[in-house]
C-alpha cells in the first residue's frame, strides 16, 4: 500500500515559447494606407541629376522635366486561424482561448517583417564578401549610402541579426564611454541608435547562425509598404455546429523597393556564433 499520494499540480497560466512576436520593421519604411483596391502606387521624385546651366546664346533659360518613376505595390492577403474544439479548451491547461489569439497575432506579425525583409534582400548594393561586423563594416554601409546622395538625417535603419550584435558588443567604438554615452552591458536593448543608424536586433534574418547572414543598412525612403486601412484585423469567433473556437488574424499589405540606392546588403559571418 502507498504511503503517499501525490498531487501534481498544473499552473494556468500559460508561459509563452519563445518566438518573435512583434512586427520590427514597419516603423523603419514609407508607409501608405489603403483604403480600397488591391494596389498601391508610391510617386518618386526628383531632378534627374540635373545640373545647373547658364542662359543661352538665344537669351533663354534652357527648361528640363523633373524624373519621375512610380512604383506600384500589389497587395496580397495574408491570414492565420489556429482552432481549438470546445473539450480540448476545457480539458486545456491555461487560458487557450486567449493563446488561440496570442499565437495567430504573432504568425501575422512575423509575416510583416518577412514581406519587407524579403523585398530588401532584392537589393542589388552589397558589401562583398562576408565579413565579421566591425566599426569599419557598418560605415562602409553608411558611406556607400552617402556616395548615392542619400542623406544621413536620422532616417537610416539596420537591421541585423544577434551574431552582428554579439561583434559589436567587443568593439570599443561601441561600447567605451570615451565613445558612447550609453552602456550596452548594463542594458542590452533590442533597438538602440549607435553611429547615427537606428539598430534593430532581429531574429529573423536570412542565413542567420551561418557564414552567409544577410544584414541590411537602407533610408526610410528607400522601401515602401501598404497595409489596408484597418491594419491588422484579429478576430475572436466560435462555430456552434462543430463545437470549436477559433481566432483569425488577417491583414492585407505589400512592400516595394522603391530606391535601390538607398539599400545596402550587409553580407555577414555570423557563424562563430551558431549552436553546435
Amino acid at each position: 500500500m502507498a504511503a503517499t499520494a501525490y498531487q501534481i499540480q498544473y499552473r494556468q497560466e500559460f508561459i509563452l515559447g519563445f518566438e518573435q512576436r512583434q512586427a520590427l520593421v514597419r516603423d523603419t519604411v514609407t508607409t501608405e494606407v489603403e483604403i480600397k483596391g488591391n494596389q498601391a502606387t508610391f510617386l518618386v521624385a526628383d531632378s534627374g541629376s540635373a545640373t545647373a546651366v547658364t542662359r543661352g546664346s538665344n537669351g533663354l533659360i534652357p527648361g528640363r522635366a523633373d524624373n519621375l518613376t512610380s512604383k506600384t505595390v500589389t497587395l496580397v492577403e495574408w491570414h492565420d486561424i489556429p482552432k481549438k474544439t470546445s473539450f480540448n479548451i476545457f480539458a486545456g491547461q491555461g487560458d487557450q482561448r486567449r493563446l488561440l489569439q496570442e499565437t495567430s497575432m504573432s504568425v501575422i506579425n512575423r509575416q510583416i517583417d518577412q514581406d519587407l525583409i524579403t523585398e530588401l534582400n532584392t537589393a542589388t548594393q552589397d558589401t562583398g564578401a562576408a565579413a565579421t561586423a566591425s566599426l569599419a563594416l557598418v560605415l562602409w554601409g553608411t558611406t556607400i549610402l552617402g556616395n548615392n546622395a542619400v542623406p544621413l538625417d536620422g532616417n537610416i535603419s539596420a537591421l541585423i541579426t544577434p551574431a552582428f550584435y554579439t561583434y559589436l558588443m567587443q568593439t570599443k567604438e561601441f561600447t567605451n564611454v570615451d565613445y558612447v554615452n550609453n552602456k550596452p552591458f548594463t542594458s542590452q536593448q533590442t533597438m538602440f541608435r549607435w553611429a547615427g543608424v537606428n539598430f534593430i536586433v532581429h531574429p529573423n534574418l536570412p542565413g542567420k547562425g551561418t557564414v552567409a547572414e544577410k544584414c541590411f543598412i537602407y533610408h526610410k525612403s528607400a522601401i515602401g509598404h501598404a497595409i489596408n486601412k484597418d491594419g491588422i484585423e484579429s478576430v475572436p469567433g466560435y462555430n456552434e455546429e462543430q463545437d470549436y473556437s477559433y481566432a483569425r488574424c488577417s491583414v492585407f499589405m505589400g512592400s516595394k523597393v522603391l530606391q535601390n540606392s538607398g539599400i545596402v546588403v550587409i553580407n555577414h559571418d555570423g557563424s562563430q556564433f551558431a549552436a553546435l
